[in-house]
This record gives structure tokens, sequence and C-alpha cells, in this order.
């Protein structure tokens, strides 16, 4: 391998994510927002960047428009220095069908990888929530002599079916022996048996070697062309497979309390807490590390505003993100976060919940433990989040956690 070898970087950004919808119901899920200015693309490519790796190509598919227009709006860097974040939608290079699977998109894009002519392929997902340094785990893949690396994580084993499993020698911790893709169940780690390795869904890879797997993979037949479903078992199986430890990752700016933070956004509930993290007192994920920013762009908007001090009417939010271009006029904002030109108006209460882009409150209005897709309005005394039989009624979305989830360009009226 030479001592400074040509990086290529993927994202995969072309999932359905239909364990959150309504929220992916007009957009896919990378460009779904998150944390008030962002979208979830936001955090692989910002980590990317901020790890000096600047050729990049996004590989899309489902419903496209908002994350092809976020990405060429937002991620646009100097063509004289060559670099470039690039989408690519499905190609229908080997037939008239979309991508089969995370594999199958990476094989159908290989005449792009080959233009490029990379040594090193890094591989992630697009829709987590997390700070990572990759160029430390190219170093250990280029140290340990794999084909390919997993980078993996210790999560509790009762999520075993979210997750691809690995395992280890035991002799040689930093070589997989075996990777199961979303097993129903598994064992736990020798030192701490209720938790298991799960795999970040980012992955490092020899170019050549990475090609003669999906080559393999496209001809298989009892295959389903996915990445961690397929490829990684098909390394493991052959001693070719290195797991890179993310606890070792160092990113400059990062806290004891957020150190190693890694969060897939997946369901809704994963969602929602992810969100209480960003405004714990001492955040589990903190936003304002500006020595490994996540970078986006949410317009020219003026700050937020407060207005109304009286007893009967204060304006107000507490341990909340108020985004920019917000107003809230006599309300209450209390443990949620607020994205960009939401209105909240007179003795309306928001609490406990995520509010996107473009919302109105009206006075007097309540919403609990929700999330309010962009658009939505709320009328006069109108709740969400309060009787959870009215809101099912209403079509709204309510998980067993109970939050309640309002589509896009919904009007409430009662």
């Amino acid at each position: 391998m030479k001592r400074n070898p040509k990086i290529l970087s993927i994202v995969l950004a072309g999932g359905e994510g239909t364990r959150l919808m309504p929220l992916t119901r007009d957009r896919a899920k990378p460009a779904v927002p998150f944390g008030g200015v962002y979208r979830l693309i936001d955090f692989p490519l910002s980590n990317l960047v901020n790890s000096d790796y600047q050729h990049i190509i996004v590989l899309t598919q489902y419903k496209s428009h908002s994350l092809d227009r976020h990405i060429s709006q937002v991620w646009r860097f100097s063509s004289l220095l060559g670099n470039y974040v690039s989408p690519v939608p499905a190609q229908q290079r080997l037939g008239k069908h979309w991508y089969l699977g995370s594999a199958d998109a990476i094989y159908q894009t290989i005449n792009i990888i080959e233009d490029v002519k990379p040594d090193i392929v890094v591989i992630v997902g697009a829709d987590h929530v997390y700070r990572m340094d990759f160029r430390q785990m190219v170093e250990a893949h280029i140290e340990s002599g794999a084909e390919f690396t997993v980078a993996g994580i210790r999560q509790p084993i009762s999520q075993s079916n979210q997750f691809g499993v690995i395992n280890t020698n035991p002799e040689h911790p930093n070589q997989i022996t075996h990777f199961e893709e979303k097993p129903a169940t598994t064992k736990g780690l020798p030192d701490d048996p209720s938790m298991m390795l799960a795999s970040m869904g980012n992955y490092v890879a020899n170019t050549d070697a990475l090609f003669d797997a999906l080559r393999k993979d496209e001809k298989a037949k009892d295959t389903k062309h996915d990445m961690g479903g397929d490829i990684a078992p098909y390394f493991a199986s052959r001693g070719e497979a290195g797991v890179y430890d993310f606890t070792t990752n160092e990113v400059p700016g990062s806290t004891e309390k957020d150190h190693a933070y890694w969060r897939d956004v997946g369901t809704l509930k994963q969602f929602y807490d992810a969100h209480m993290d960003l405004i714990a007192y001492v955040p589990e994920f903190n936003l304002y590390n500006t020595e490994w920013p996540i970078y986006t762009y949410s317009g020219s908007l003026p700050p937020a505003k407060f207005v109304h001090a009286g007893r009967d009417r204060l304006g107000h939010a507490t341990d909340s993100i108020v985004s920019p271009g917000v107003i809230v006029s006599g309300g209450e904002v209390h443990h949620s976060v607020i994205s960009p030109n939401v209105r909240i108006h007179s003795w309306s209460q928001i609490v406990d919940s995520v509010l996107f882009n473009n919302v109105t409150i009206n006075r007097r209005a309540r919403v609990y433990k929700a999330i309010l897709d962009k658009n939505v309005v709320l009328t006069e005394n109108a709740t969400v989040g309060i009787d959870t039989e009215k809101d099912l009624a209403r079509g709204f979305t309510v998980t067993p956690e109970g939050i309640t989830v309002v589509p896009k360009g919904t009007i409430v009226t009662d």
C-alpha cells in the first residue's frame, strides 16, 4: 500500500427510510432535518471533509429531489483544487432496475470509481449522528493488512436484530471471524454478556479486493447485494476482514461526555431520543464543537426573536435549541428543538418536542412530546400530543413510547 494512498469516499444515501414514516413520506431519509438547521446527510459529509477526504460521491435513489438540491446548494467545493461532493442517482447500468442493495449500488458505479483510480474506498452510511476522524480508521486499516475493515461499536445485545453483529478472533481481536447481518439472537461479549460488537455501517476497503467481491456478489444467486449482509461476511469468511474500534477514535474538541457518541436514527424513537440528547444540560452530542464543525447552510435568516414580557404573556424558551428566523411571541418553549422560521404565538406551549421549518403555532395551542414536520399549522387552541386517541383518529402517527408525529403541511384545527 502506498504511503499516501488515494482515497475516494462513497456515501450510501439511497435507502427508503420506511421506519421514519411519515418524515420520509416526501423526502429521502438522509434529507430529513435534524437538530434545527441540519439534515442527516450533513453529519457524514462533515466527518469526511473534516478528515480531509474531499473526493466524495453520494449514491441517491428514493425521493432524492430535496437531497440532491441540498447537496448542490450547500456542498460545493472549489473546482480549482479538484474537490467535489457529487450526487449520483441510480444508473441502471446492469438492467432496468434500481439499486438492489448497498453493494449493488456501489457495483453499478464501478465505472466512476475506476475513473478516479483510488487505492482505498471509504464507504459510509448517510443517516447516523456522530463525529469521526476517518483518517484514523484508514491508518488502522492499512496497518492491519486487512482487505476490508468495519467500524465497530458496542451495543446492547437486545438490539442484535437491528445491526450487523461482529465476532472477532480471541487471539487477534482486530480480526473478524464471523459477521452476521441483523440476527434474531447472538452471543454477548466475553467481558460483558449484555453487549455485542455492532457494525456502524462504515467500511474501508482496498479497491481491487472490493471490486473482486462486488463482481462475485453480482453473479451470486443467494445474495441480497448488501454491504452488511453479503460483502462483510464474504471478507470475514476469507480471513480478510478487520474491525476498527470506534471508541479509539479521537476527535478534536470532543468531551468525555460526547466522546464516541454514535446514534442510529432509523426509527422515530431513535430520532426523537437523539434530539433530546442535544438539549441535555451537558449535551450527549455537542453541536458547539468548533474544532470539528458540522457544516450546513440554512439561509440568510435573522436571529431568533423573543417578544412580550408580561406576567401572563412571556415569550421565552428554556433548555431548548432555537434556530435562526424563529419568533417566540408570548409563547412558552421548554426542552424542545425549534427549526428555522417557526412562529410561536401568545399563550401557546411547546414541551419536549421537535418542530421542523416553517411550523406555525397559533394562540393557546399546545404541543407535548411531538415531532411536527415542516409547514404544519396549529390553529388557535389546537393540541397535539395531549389526547392519544384523538391524535390517532386524525391520522397522526403515535409511537409505543407516546411520541406523536404530524406529517408535513398538516393543518391541525382542534
